[in-house]
C-alpha cells in the first residue's frame, strides 16, 4: 500500500476546498476564525477523508467493473485498510469538534451521519445529491458553530437551544448557498462513468450563473466600507463562476466521460472561489483573499490527483 494509492483514495487535491466552508462560516457568522474555527478545519479535514476512504470502499464491486484502475479493486488499498480508515477518520473529526464545544459536536455528528448515510445507502438514490448537498451546509455550519462557542459571542441563548448556536444561526443563508453548489455538482458527478446527460450539466450551469449573481449581493456584515466588500464580492464571484461554468457548458455541448468528469472536477475546485465569496460578502475580504489564494494550489494537484 503505497502512499500514492492512499493519496488517489483520499483525493488529498481536494482537501483544499474542505478549510474554507469552516472559514467561510465564521465569516457569516460575522466573526473572526479563532481556536473554534481551527478544531471546525481539522474536524472537517477528517470526516472529508474519512467520506472519500468509505466511498471507495462502498463502491469496490462497482469500481471492479467501471474503474478498475482505482485503489481497492487494482488491489493498492484493501478494503479493510480503507474501512478502518473511515472508522478512525471519523473518530478523530468528532473527537476535534468536541474540543470546540457541545454545540459543534452536535454538529459534527449530523455531519459524520450524512456522510456515512451517503456513502452506504443514499449514494445511488434519488436523494443522493440532497445529502451530499447537506453535508456541506452542516460542515460550513459547523465552523460558524464552534467559532461562536469557542470565542463567547453567540448571545444568550433561548429556551431549549445549547449555547452557541444562536451567533451562528446568521450562517445559515451561506450555507444555503454551497449547498446549492453541491447539488448541482453531485447531480453532474451521477454520470461521469457513462456520460449522455445534457439537461444535467445546463441546469448546474444555471445554478452556477445564479449562485455568483448572489454571491456579489452584500451579506451586510461587519464590512470595513462597502467598496471594499463589492470589490472583494465581485473578484471572487468571477473567479467562482470562471471556475465552474466554461466545464459545465463543455459537458452540456458534448456529454461525453470525459468531459462530465471535467465538468465535475471544475464544480469541485470551484467551491474555493465560492467559500472565498461567501466571505467577501459576508465583510471578510482578508479570508476571502486567503482562501483565494488556495485555488491555484488545488489546480496544480489536480493535474496529479483526480479530485473526482
Amino acid at each position: 500500500m503505497k502512499p500514492g494509492a492512499w493519496a488517489e483514495l483520499l483525493r488529498i487535491s481536494a482537501l483544499f476546498t474542505v478549510p474554507g466552508d469552516a472559514l467561510a462560516g465564521a465569516a457569516a457568522a460575522g466573526l473572526r476564525p479563532g481556536r473554534g474555527t481551527a478544531y471546525a478545519v481539522g474536524a472537517s479535514l477528517c470526516l472529508y477523508e474519512a467520506g472519500m476512504a468509505l466511498n471507495d470502499w462502498a463502491d469496490r464491486a462497482e469500481d471492479a467493473i467501471d474503474r478498475p484502475h482505482r485503489p481497492i479493486p487494482s488491489g493498492r488499498v484493501t478494503p479493510r485498510a480503507a474501512l478502518a480508515t473511515a472508522g478512525a477518520l471519523t473518530a478523530a473529526g468528532l473527537a476535534l469538534s468536541a474540543r470546540a464545544g457541545r454545540p459543534a459536536l452536535a454538529v459534527a455528528t449530523a455531519l459524520a451521519g450524512t456522510v456515512w448515510a451517503y456513502d452506504l445507502k443514499l449514494k445511488h438514490t434519488p436523494a443522493g445529491p440532497a445529502a451530499m448537498a447537506a453535508a456541506r451546509a452542516l460542515d460550513l455550519m459547523l465552523g460558524a458553530t464552534a467559532t461562536a462557542t469557542a470565542t463567547g459571542r453567540a448571545g444568550p441563548a433561548r429556551p431549549g437551544e445549547a449555547h452557541g448556536t444562536r451567533r451562528a444561526r446568521h450562517a445559515w443563508g451561506a450555507a444555503a448557498l454551497l449547498a446549492t453548489h453541491t447539488y448541482a455538482v453531485t447531480s453532474v458527478s451521477r454520470h461521469e462513468t457513462h456520460g449522455g446527460s445534457t439537461a444535467v450539466p445546463i441546469a448546474a450551469l444555471a445554478a452556477t450563473v445564479a449562485l455568483g449573481c448572489a454571491a456579489v449581493r452584500s451579506g451586510g456584515a461587519s464590512a470595513p466600507t462597502a467598496t471594499t466588500t463589492a470589490t472583494a464580492s465581485a473578484v471572487t464571484a468571477a473567479g467562482y463562476l470562471g471556475t465552474a461554468a466554461k466545464p459545465y457548458l463543455h459537458a452540456a455541448l458534448n456529454p461525453s466521460p470525459a468531459l462530465t468528469q471535467q465538468a465535475v472536477g471544475g464544480g469541485i475546485r470551484a467551491m474555493i472561489p465560492l467559500q472565498s465569496a461567501l466571505a467577501a460578502r459576508a465583510g471578510a475580504p482578508g479570508t476571502a483573499a486567503a482562501l483565494l489564494a488556495l485555488a491555484p494550489l488545488a489546480r496544480t494537484l489536480a493535474r496529479k490527483v483526480s479530485p473526482t
